[in-house]
This record gives C-alpha cells, sequence and structure tokens, in this order.
C-alpha cells in the first residue's frame, strides 16, 4: 500500500468513525509526522519556486519530486502533498512573499513591518493550519525558513484553539523544528524564544476568549495563581488586593465601576525581579464582562466584551513571557479586575466619585468605565517610583473606526519610549501608530460639578479623549497608553492568526520590554 493511500485512508477512517478511533486510539489509530517546507518564488512574474535550504535537502531524498511537483502547480499559498517519503507522508510547501520591500526591509523603517519576518510567520501558519484539521496527523515539523524566530511564532499562533469547554478534545500536534538540516545553536535559541512570544500571547488569548461566567475577577486570579505555580514558580509573584484593600486606598474610581456587580473585585500584582533597576509597570484593564452598567450595551455582540479584559490578559502574558526569557528587568504589573454590570447598586449617570489622586469624576456614561479602573490603577503605579509606565485597554470603539484591525493606537508622553514600542511591533509584525495628545482635546473634559468629566462634550475623538482622561492620573514622565479595541479579535491580515481573540499585542510588548532591558 503506498504511502499517499495510507494516510488518505487514514484520514477519511479519522473522519467518519472518529469516536470510536478516539475509545479504541491504541489499537487502531495510526499517526502521522506532517512537514511544513517553504519556498519562495523566483519573481512576480516566474512560475518556478526557489526552495529553501530545509526543502532543498527533503527534495534530495525523494529524487526531486517535491520540485518537480512544485514546477507544475501554481500554488498561491500553500500546497500539500501525499507519499513522497516514509517519515513525511504528508507534506505541504508554502510560499514565503517576497514583495520588493522585503528586500529593502531588513531593519526598522517607519510604518511598516519586518518584511521578511511577517512573511515568514504569514507562510508557516499557512502550512500549519493547513495539517491542523487532520487528526491523524500528532507531529509537524516546521522549515525554519532563515529566520527561526519567525517560523516558531506563526506555527504555534496558528495551532492555537479554544476548546477548553468542549467534551471532545483534539489535542495540537508537538511542534519542532525540521530535522532535515543540522541547525546552530543561534537557530535552536531563536526557535525557543519565539515559542515564548507565541505561548504568551496564546495565554492572552485563552483569557480573552473564555467566557465570562468561567472568567470572573476570582476566577481570573485564579487562572493566573494555577499558571504560576505550574509553569513560574520562584520567578513570579502574585499579590491579590481584596475590596478591603481597594476601599483603604481610597479608589472611589475603581469602586464606582464594581460595586454594580455580585462579584467582588481584586487588584492582582505581578512581580517580576530580575534587576535592581527602577521598575517598568505594566497596566491592564480588567472587566472580565462589560454590560456597559446603566448605560448598557446593544445586545447585539454583546458576548464580545468577555474580552474586555484584554488589556489585563496581554500585560499578563507578556509578563509571562518576560520571565520564560529572563530579562533582566524589575518588572510590576498591575490588573484592575471587576464586572461592569447594571444592578440596583450600580453608578448611574451623573453621579461623582473621588479618585484615589483626590481628583473628583463627574461620571456621564457608565459604560465608558475603563478609564476609571485605569485611572486609580495608574495611581498606584505612580507609587512604586516607576521608570516607565504603560497602560493597555480595550478602551474605545473610536479606536476600531480610526485604525481597525492593522495596528494598536499608542499615545505617549515621552519620545523615547514611544519609538521603542514603535520598534518592539516592527520586530514582532504587530505595530503600533502615535495617536497626539493635544491639549484641546482634554478641554473637552471639563465639568461643570466635578474636576473632571469622564466623557468629552463633542461627539468626535473618542479614543484621544479617553486617554487625556488618563493622563490626569499619571504622573510618570515616560508614559504610554495604547488602545487595543481595534485589535481585540482577529479581523487583520495576519492569517496566522484564526478566528477569535487575537491575545494583541503582546509580542510586540515583550519585544519591547526586550529592547529595554538591552539599553539598560
Amino acid at each position: 500500500m503506498s504511502y499517499a493511500f495510507q494516510f488518505m485512508l487514514q484520514s477519511q477512517l479519522n473522519r467518519v468513525v472518529s469516536p470510536l478511533l478516539t475509545q479504541h486510539a491504541p489499537f487502531c489509530q495510526r499517526y502521522f509526522t506532517g512537514l511544513v517546507l517553504t519556498g519562495q518564488y523566483e519573481s512576480s512574474d516566474s512560475n518556478k519556486i526557489q526552495l529553501s535550504q530545509c526543502a532543498k535537502n527533503f527534495d534530495s531524498k525523494v529524487a526531486s519530486k517535491l520540485s518537480e511537483l512544485a514546477a507544475i502547480s501554481k500554488i498561491s499559498k500553500c500546497r500539500t502533498f501525499y507519499g513522497l517519503h516514509e517519515d513525511y507522508p504528508v507534506v505541504t510547501l508554502s510560499v514565503v512573499e517576497d514583495s520588493q520591500n522585503s528586500k529593502k526591509l531588513l531593519e526598522y523603517d517607519v510604518a511598516s513591518r519586518h518584511c521578511i519576518s511577517e512573511s515568514i510567520r504569514t507562510a508557516i501558519g499557512t502550512g500549519v493550519s493547513a495539517l491542523r484539521s487532520d487528526k491523524s496527523i500528532d507531529q509537524i515539523e516546521v522549515d525554519s525558513a532563515g529566520n527561526a524566530k519567525a517560523a516558531s511564532e506563526g506555527a504555534l499562533l496558528a495551532l492555537y484553539s479554544y476548546d477548553a469547554l468542549k467534551t471532545e478534545k483534539q489535542p495540537a500536534p508537538i511542534l519542532s523544528q525540521c530535522k532535515l538540516m543540522d541547525l546552530p545553536d543561534a537557530c535552536v535559541k531563536d526557535w525557543e524564544n519565539g515559542l515564548v512570544n507565541a505561548k504568551s500571547q496564546n495565554i492572552a488569548r485563552h483569557l480573552m476568549e473564555t467566557p465570562g461566567n468561567h472568567m470572573t475577577p476570582r476566577l481570573f486570579v485564579e487562572a493566573l495563581k494555577n499558571k504560576v505555580e505550574e509553569e513560574y514558580a520562584g520567578r513570579v509573584t502574585l499579590v491579590v488586593r481584596d475590596k478591603d484593600w481597594i476601599m483603604e486606598q481610597k479608589m472611589g474610581s475603581f469602586l464606582s465601576v464594581a460595586k454594580g456587580s455580585e462579584e467582588p473585585p481584586f487588584l492582582l500584582e505581578i512581580h517580576y525581579k530580575n534587576s535592581d533597576s527602577s521598575p517598568i509597570c505594566l497596566v491592564g484593564k480588567g472587566v472580565t464582562f462589560d454590560t456597559g452598567g446603566i448605560s448598557i450595551k446593544p445586545s447585539k455582540g454583546m458576548d464580545a466584551m468577555r474580552a474586555d479584559m484584554g488589556g489585563a490578559a496581554c500585560v499578563a502574558g507578556a509578563t509571562l513571557g518576560a520571565a520564560s526569557l529572563n530579562l533582566p528587568i524589575n518588572l510590576i504589573t498591575l490588573i484592575p479586575l471587576c464586572e461592569n454590570m447594571p444592578s440596583g447598586c450600580a453608578t448611574k449617570p451623573g453621579d461623582v466619585v473621588t479618585a484615589m489622586n483626590g481628583k473628583t469624576i463627574q461620571i456621564d456614561n457608565t459604560d465608558a468605565e475603563g478609564r476609571l479602573i485605569l485611572a486609580d490603577a495608574l495611581t498606584y503605579a505612580d507609587s512604586f517610583d516607576p521608570s516607565v509606565v504603560i497602560d493597555m485597554a480595550t478602551l474605545t470603539g473610536a479606536m476600531a473606526v480610526a485604525l481597525g484591525g492593522e495596528c494598536v493606537g499608542t499615545y505617549s508622553t515621552c519620545n523615547d519610549l514611544w519609538n521603542t514600542l514603535e520598534k518592539g511591533g516592527f520586530i514582532s509584525g504587530d505595530r503600533l501608530w502615535r495617536m497626539p495628545l493635544f491639549k484641546e482635546y482634554g478641554d473637552l473634559l471639563k465639568s461643570a460639578t466635578a474636576d473632571i468629566n469622564n466623557i468629552s462634550s463633542a461627539p468626535y475623538g473618542g479614543s484621544i479623549t479617553a486617554a487625556k482622561f488618563l493622563q490626569n492620573f499619571v504622573e510618570c514622565k515616560s508614559w504610554a497608553h495604547l488602545d487595543i479595541a481595534g485589535v481585540m479579535d482577529s479581523t487583520s491580515s495576519m492569517s496566522y492568526l484564526p478566528k477569535g481573540m487575537s491575545g494583541r499585542p503582546t509580542r510586540s510588548i515583550i519585544e519591547a520590554l526586550r529592547l529595554m532591558s538591552l539599553e539598560k
């Protein structure tokens, strides 16, 4: 029986009698190793694919059958071939896009991605996705394609799927670098670093994707506790602040959001210290479900508000990533956690509350709640005398309107910090774009009743005025605010991120932290 026929027969059996095969897997299931290889078209008008070195090595083992098939197959993104080799009965050849610009953008360039790296992530992610659905494949070897870090990121991100609540789960295939060529230590290290980056983003995706009844503030804390105890013990420390502590700190702005829910609020601190330098503070919005409160949202699409704690999820993932990479930094991550619910105890439009720094806030829209919990968390962050403060939040629909899903709107009071963040986004392929913090936008937040209003008096510039609101609660001179509402779910051109919550821009923040560690 040929390898091609054997593989296709097994695949069909798996689809038809999957429950039976699962029950009796030791007796009748045979697993295969899939292989993802890459190549590039020699030019935009050529049909000839130049194989990578790994693909060439495979081609030599199969008497040039791969190159022959590639020559007669017009491959747009990827093509899967069967039965070429006993060890690899299924092989996917993915095309790495080689635009004219990609050769020029090997170094940092404003408004761009590192194009070659991003093309490799895309090609590898596409190839892995093509193999992911077949239950006969339990291992996938991946061509590093000249950039092992980008390849492992694309592969692991493409493999992720949320099935925690399904009764029938499909284990993800084991990923490894292609064994068809000797790999230098640097290449192995790059592969591992890419896996760390992707795993950190997948942690954020998992937290964001989990339904609200399975990811309350308390359950978020428990999820992080379990993760730290299992994998990061001794490197990361958690400090959990309860409602009594929050009240003692006079965080009236934070509590005004939490009071409408029966779920108690928490302020979670994650400490990673591998340096005696001044701490870098990350702050993430942790509204585990957002109904809008009394200013209630429309019911259509409200289920997506399980991911309104995307800022919290991403800063948590980035912190664990920094710890995995053993970055020489002092990192303190603060996550205010609560629900925004419309009960009889909820804050009413027009109410005035007092924040931790003593400023009074008129709350004219209870659906502008993220800035209220961040206000007190940012004030608390300054108590650590940080060198840098970066907050992240799914804050405004206005940001999604302004920039869509291709980049993260970023506000900063420090050019050096902005440059570092932008370079981090360039390296990761998950870009950031700077937005203005002009004084005139802050003037739109004036209140006749209190020191500041939580919404603007004008119908435009909603993301900018939200950032100006937050600026009132930051003393650190090196501050950045990332509005990630537009990238909350996978609506961009990143084909290695399947449909669902994206966990963006976790990898960009890890890269920025790495750059900061080098500067220090």
